[in-house]
């Protein structure tokens, strides 16, 4: 699918399955509701896109309601953006949105925060709730059965912000020259990302050269490219709320033996990953296969370094970061619908960082690339 074509979009049949599978998931467990606040959780269930602030705006799910909670100075925006159909009630500005909360929930029944909600929310539903009806909604939202595995639609939307910033990776790729600013070619990633279809254009993006690479988020500071030098690029967007996240290093001209060296490692441990990843093998096995190819050519072992300082991968959706986590001690098991990164960064302090990032989806077949790994040390696409 070209990155120029039409993303597909979520329907609102969709999210209403979602909230059936939920309450499923609420009546099995005896849990009396669940409150969603201004969360990708919000988004997931609902449609509603709200960006969270001190006053609580969200839903409360009931085996027989879905009642929107908000402002009453705000009831008629609600009303005006997309979502799936329910109550609104509001509370004024000298009211509690928690006491309305309160007021929704079967009695004597259990409610389920959404883990995303600020600490505030929580704290004034305690004086609201005795503590012991009120229990972490995050597996309940996250969990297999609901955002932990993608639909197909969803898959179809994350490829298209996965092509989309390949695109753009392309033509950085092309207009890096000596003397250019890293801050012009975030720039121009940005540009390209909104002229592509991404609104807010890029969600993060960090360029670096030659030994600033090492540092795996990046430095502070203006830095320039200069001949012989190593790049990195990192960066991603968002199409209907839905990330993409690719990385790649290279050397422009000729690559020196050492970078060419520690690239085959590289792109060895980030093939090692995807070759771990058969459905039914824990998340923490990947990290391990990983971490057994660098120490098989004398990096690490564990996070030391040279060698890999973090996690060789994490989970990928409606948040950049999110469950599944491809790290050590995760014994969560891969199953069809999973999506997560796959950039086990070799760092070598002093002289270059190198990451290849490359996102996986997990079919009933087993594991697929949404874009094919790079080629080769100065050959970053395939």
């Amino acid at each position: 699918m070209s990155s120029l074509h039409v993303a597909p979009k979520i329907s609102m049949e969709e999210r209403v399955q979602r909230l059936e599978a939920l309450r499923k998931t609420m009546a099995e467990k005896d849990i009396g509701a669940v409150l969603i606040g201004s969360t990708e959780s919000l988004r997931y269930f609902t449609g509603l896109v709200w960006h969270s602030s001190e006053r609580l705006v969200g839903a409360v799910i009931t085996a027989s309601e879905l009642v929107y909670v908000a402002p009453g100075f705000e009831r008629s925006r609600v009303e005006s953006l997309p979502h799936v159909p329910g109550d609104i009630r509001v509370w004024e500005e000298d009211e509690s949105s928690s006491a309305l909360v309160a007021s929704l929930l079967p009695h004597d029944s259990t409610l389920a925060i959404d883990d995303s909600v600020p600490l505030f929310v929580y704290n004034a539903l305690k004086r609201e709730i005795s503590v012991d009806r009120l229990i972490d909604g995050g597996p309940l939202l996250r969990g297999r059965g609901q955002r932990l595995r993608k639909s197909t639609t969803e898959i179809a939307i994350i490829q298209h912000a996965m092509n989309l910033t390949l695109d753009v990776q392309r033509k950085a790729h092309a207009m890096i020259r000596p003397g250019i600013a890293a801050s012009e070619v975030v720039r121009f990633i940005d540009d390209e990302h909104r002229r592509l279809g991404a609104k807010s254009g890029s969600t993060f993006c960090i360029v670096s050269f030659g030994e600033t690479t090492s540092l795996p988020h990046g430095a502070d500071g203006e830095q320039y490219y200069k001949p012989g030098d190593v790049v990195l690029v990192d960066t991603g967007c968002r199409i209907d709320g839905y990330n993409s996240d690719i990385t790649r290093t290279y050397m422009l001209d000729e690559a020196t033996a050492e970078f060419a060296r520690i690239w085959a490692i590289e792109r060895e441990a980030q093939q090692a990953v995807f070759d771990a990843a058969h459905l039914g093998a824990t998340c923490a096995s990947l990290d391990d296969a990983a971490r057994a190819v660098l120490t098989r050519h004398g990096l690490g072992p564990d996070y030391q370094l040279p060698g890999l300082p973090h996690r060789a991968g994490h989970g990928l959706g409606l948040e950049g970061h999110e469950e599944p986590y491809i790290v050590r001690g995760n014994t969560t098991l891969l199953e069809e619908g999973m999506c997560f990164s796959n950039e086990p960064m070799i760092v070598l302090p002093g002289q270059f960082g190198l990451r290849l990032e490359d996102i996986i989806h997990m079919t009933a077949e087993g594991p697929a690339w949404f874009t094919q790994p790079a080629k080769g040390p100065c050959e970053p696409f395939a």
